[in-house]
């Protein structure tokens, strides 16, 4: 996209990514009519925050997989229009361990992704436990990083993302752990051409649209 997301971009979006958008465009301009302008706010800001995965991948040249795509906009639209302005995180107990839970996994494939594009699809350039590793840290990093977030939003708009404060933190931090860790062995499981179907159908998927950083993809599986 040579343009950042002109109408045709739009358009090409994945159907449930085409919905979420206009359910916040609905939202917006409801809350107008109302002049309920915190939730117009969160609704535009939302909205913002969809567009950022977008404009980066585009920025870099690096093609997203549909099913990235529409996770990342689902989680951002979950958690801040939902969570916050639906109150969503207070009417069920569980909707933040899930979405946090959800959303370390995914950093965990993400970061493999990004260690083996730097290593050019090459499954011998270090230890297959080291690119775990590596992957497991990026997803943590992601997770400490929202959590910061959260904090920042709390103090500077007065929200209530933390909830229960150090309590909250520290759940979301270890269900960080657990989703970076099951991201992590997912991918090193896919050096030994193992692992669930969905994961290796994710990673397969990114390699083939981004084959250009995956110069050394074709190097056979085995043992050290």
């Amino acid at each position: 996209m040579k343009n950042f997301l002109p109408l045709a971009a739009f358009l090409r979006q994945p159907w449930p990514v085409r919905v979420i958008w206009s359910l916040l465009a609905i939202e917006l301009c409801l809350a107008l009519v109302e002049r309920q302008w915190p939730l117009a706010g969160v609704a535009l800001f939302t909205f913002g925050l969809t567009l950022v995965p977008l404009y980066v991948s585009s920025r870099i040249g690096i093609s997203m997989p549909t099913a990235l795509v529409v996770a990342i906009t689902g989680f951002i639209f979950a958690t801040i229009f939902l969570g916050e302005a639906f109150d969503f995180y207070n009417r069920f107990w569980w909707w933040d361990i899930a979405l946090h839970g959800g959303s370390a996994l995914g950093f965990g494939l993400v970061g493999f992704m990004f260690v083996f594009m730097l290593f050019e699809g090459d499954r011998y350039a270090a230890p297959r436990w080291a690119m775990a590793l590596m992957a497991f840290s990026v997803a943590v990093t992601i997770g400490a990083v929202w959590e910061i977030f959260e904090f920042g939003m709390d103090q500077i708009f007065g929200t209530n993302m933390q909830k229960s404060g150090l309590m909250d933190t520290m759940g979301d931090l270890i269900v960080d752990v657990i989703g970076g860790a099951l991201g992590a062995l997912a991918g090193w499981a896919y050096l030994y051409g193992r692992g669930p179907g969905f994961t290796r159908a994710f990673f397969e998927d990114f390699v083939a649209r981004n084959r250009r950083f995956f110069r050394k993809i074709g190097n056979r599986v085995g043992r050290r």
